[in-house]
């Protein structure tokens, strides 16, 4: 019987336990088609999962990694066949389901993308979730109607992995972007992705007044916290923020100011669950929005075995861009 090699998370009693380990197929979850993953990638989620940080995590025994990227190997279900390429994000895989870190997937249909020809497994998962969660967000300012003319984009967290596709993408599409960074030494590698100004996060780390300067036409943003509260209070008349993050805290310390006297709109983007129509939509967009040179230039590979270390260096904010982890055969 074929065995691969995974991560396995066990509950112990002290909590969670994580172990690279070999597992044969009678131990995959149930599904209807069956994946040989090639490529998986380091999200902040999987970070948090790898170390226990957060409750990420509700089954057990269960393999981490919210998204993969490969080939499929079997399938009994009749809109896919054995050879094609699929990429998977969500839908509870790495916390409920047996996710992208093994060597082998079984999922159900109805949670996979066909690739389009144009992207490789290994460039599906440069962009991976951070990067589909990037375009969700870019495709939810431009359906409110946010043009570049409308002037400057913030994007929060952007030498991360989903603000630095943001950043990317906004600009590939003739927006100006504004970055913000706890990292300012990344500022030339922000502007070499298309940020035509880079700012110290610190700026929003204090409490937000419920109303300031109008200065941006619309914002994505990762934090949550004052930064967003922050955001929310610079936002000009009639503009948004979509938010998809709570890398700075869960809470909003805002008020209702910015909605009721300036109109402005904000963005739940849950790309967990998002309907397959609109996985469609932003992956087909991905493949002509974003310059596969430039997604290249943000990544960075990993091996299997550098997965503890980087899940580690990705809660410090010690990893830039986006990680693809190389799957074990």
């Amino acid at each position: 019987m074929t065995s691969f090699p995974a991560y396995l998370a066990t509950k112990t009693d002290k909590g969670q336990s994580i172990e690279k380990t070999e597992l044969t197929e009678d131990e995959l979850m149930d599904g209807d088609v069956t994946v040989k993953i090639e490529y998986s990638a380091l999200n902040y989620k999987d970070g948090l999962a790898m170390t226990n940080s957060a409750p990420i995590i509700r089954h057990y025994p269960l393999v981490p990694g919210i998204d993969f990227a490969g080939t499929v190997v079997e399938s009994s279900n009749d809109r896919f066949s054995p050879g094609d390429r699929v990429v998977l994000n969500g839908f509870g895989v790495g916390e409920s389901h047996s996710g992208g870190f093994a060597g082998l997937a079984r999922v159900n249909s109805d949670w996979l993308v066909p690739l389009p020809d144009t992207i490789s497994t290994r460039q599906a998962m440069a962009i991976g979730t951070a990067g589909y969660t990037a375009m969700l967000c870019i495709l939810a300012l431009e359906q409110h109607g946010i043009t570049p003319a409308d002037g400057h984009i913030l994007v929060t967290g952007a030498a991360g992995g989903v603000g630095s596709v943001a950043v990317s993408i906004l600009s590939k599409l003739g927006y100006p972007v504004t970055a913000t960074t706890g990292r300012m030494q990344e500022s030339d590698f922000l502007k070499s992705l298309g940020a035509s100004e880079v700012i110290d996060r610190k700026s929003y780390a204090e409490k937000a007044k419920p109303l300031a300067k109008e200065l941006w036409a619309g914002a994505v943003d990762v934090a949550g916290g004052n930064t967003l509260a922050n955001v929310l209070s610079q936002i000009k008349r009639g503009g948004a923020v979509a938010a998809c993050g709570l890398a700075e805290s869960m809470d909003l310390p805002t008020s209702v100011a910015p909605f009721i006297l300036r109109g402005v709109t904000l963005y739940g983007i849950d790309s967990v669950m998002c309907p397959m129509q609109k996985r469609l939509t932003a992956w087909q967009r991905l493949d002509t929005d974003l310059d596969k040179d430039l997604l290249e230039s943000l990544s960075t590979e990993i091996g299997f075995d550098d997965l503890p270390q980087a899940s580690s260096d990705i809660l410090k904010g010690r990893i830039r861009g986006r990680t693809i982890v190389k799957i074990e055969q």
